[in-house]
């Protein structure tokens, strides 16, 4: 087996050291404790399932928007896959691996919760939402704006639980699983791209890594919520987009060079590797799915059992792709087969290529960012000086007003970033008189 790190800054953190009484900490005492069968974990997951910011995500995109037709994933139903896969791969690591799992504190309750929580942040209409919101927010706030970041400032800030605390109140393990890139916005590399935290955040964030010397590297349960969404979002939006018969089969096994040359790019671990990893998946696809890979897709019941066998063959593959490492002298808790991960690039490289790539997504994002601007044209020009938001801000937002350290262009952000995406349509629509709507529909309730 190939071992390669992932994380940046050289290494994935154990969390071997961790008493159980520092992983369970609550920033705030939590009242319920013992009042019912739940352990620490698994109520930091039912909190997370419940929360309105995972109820929203039944109208967020995923890649194709969310309600232009049911073969699509939404970002909810992404994110119960990527749940469901965490806690598999967890409880298979555990089975497998128990001493080493054991030794670094391995939790099936946290993947799952950190895998609820991985996409709260992400604003309407998925990643042009984001990329828009954070040029926007950057002109006036140094902090921008990022979907994992906004996912952790949910948990701990916005989110309504209790009514002495803010957020749901998150076990410490969960908080640190949940940082996906566990720093703050940097100026240059991987940091100026990614990052899991605002600095308004920062109490938060130093609760959440206080048992952790460097502040670089993620936890086991990141690294496994992590390769989670990456097997998840991999297989099954192909699924997805072979079902409505938009991925062209013909010209996939047919532009090998292009494929691992964009690849490549994204996933630099040089062509060989990825033309290896391409031609394996070949050889797997044509030999045992030639028929349904060849044939339009109509939905027929032959059909649809090889779409099933296929998308669980790949997912059972990849969840074999992660081993805790057995080194405990080792600061990286986790080891890949490279095979493995690089096969993972090329799924993701063909979705990239023939779908987000596409002229009509293009047409279709383009109008989304209108609508993003629009917005945030809207509420920070508006802003009453008495209250601290617009006349027509919706009542549901109102409690998102500047809160103490953070900007004006950050709680317009929380505003557009808290509206699923036909609620943001409908704001947008009645705001700029394209649509004058009823003075007795709210539109967002």
């Amino acid at each position: 087996m190939d071992v390669e790190r992932r994380c940046a800054g050289g290494g994935c953190l154990t969390n071997a050291g961790w008493s159980l009484d520092h992983r369970e900490t609550r920033r705030h005492k939590d009242k319920n404790d013992g009042l019912d069968q739940r352990t620490h974990f698994e109520r930091d997951r039912d909190r997370l399932l419940y929360s309105s910011a995972f109820h929203r995500l039944a109208g967020i995109t995923q890649i194709v928007r969310a309600g232009e037709a049911n073969v699509f994933h939404t970002r909810q139903q992404h994110t119960l896959k990527v749940a469901q896969v965490g806690r598999r791969l967890a409880q298979k690591l555990l089975k497998e691996q128990k001493k080493a799992a054991a030794f670094r504190g391995l939790d099936p309750e946290v993947v799952e919760a950190a895998c609820l929580a991985h996409d709260l942040g992400h604003p309407p209409f998925g990643h042009i939402g984001e990329h828009t919101l954070n040029e926007l927010v950057t002109k006036h706030d140094d902090d921008g704006f990022e979907g994992n970041a906004q996912s952790f400032r949910i948990m701990t800030k916005l989110a309504i639980r209790f009514p002495d605390a803010d957020g749901i109140d998150m076990t410490r393990a969960t908080l640190a699983a949940c940082l996906k890139y566990p720093w703050y916005r940097g100026k240059t590399g991987k940091q100026a791209k990614k990052w899991s935290v605002y600095k308004s955040e920062r109490i938060d964030f130093e609760f959440a890594r206080e048992h952790h010397a460097l502040h670089t590297e993620k936890t086991l349960e990141a690294e496994l919520m992590d390769w989670a969404d990456d097997v998840a979002y991999s297989v099954h939006d192909l699924e997805d987009f072979h079902r409505c018969n938009a991925l062209p089969w013909q010209k996939v096994f047919a532009e090998k060079e292009k494929i691992i040359a964009h690849a490549n790019r994204s996933h630099p671990v040089g062509e060989g590797r990825l033309k290896a990893a391409y031609e394996r998946l070949k050889g797997f696809l044509e030999g045992t799915y030639t028929e349904l890979l060849s044939e339009p897709y109509d939905g027929t019941r032959e059909q649809r059992e090889q779409l099933r066998r296929m998308t669980s063959q790949l997912i059972g593959t990849y969840i074999g792709a992660i081993k805790v490492n057995e080194d405990r002298s080792s600061d990286v808790a986790v080891t890949f087969d490279n095979n493995y991960v690089d096969e993972v690039h090329i799924l993701k490289q063909i979705t990239r290529d023939y779908i987000i790539g596409s002229p009509t997504l293009a047409a279709q994002q383009f109008g989304q960012q209108r609508i993003i601007r629009d917005l945030f044209d809207a509420l920070t020009s508006s802003t009453d000086k008495a209250t601290g938001y617009p006349p027509f801000l919706p009542i549901r937002l109102r409690y998102l007003r500047p809160m103490a350290g953070t900007s004006p262009a950050r709680f317009v952000a929380d505003c557009i970033a808290s509206l699923s995406e036909s609620e943001a349509i409908a704001l947008h629509s009645r705001l700029t008189g394209a649509v004058t709507g009823s003075v007795l529909d709210p539109i967002v309730r």
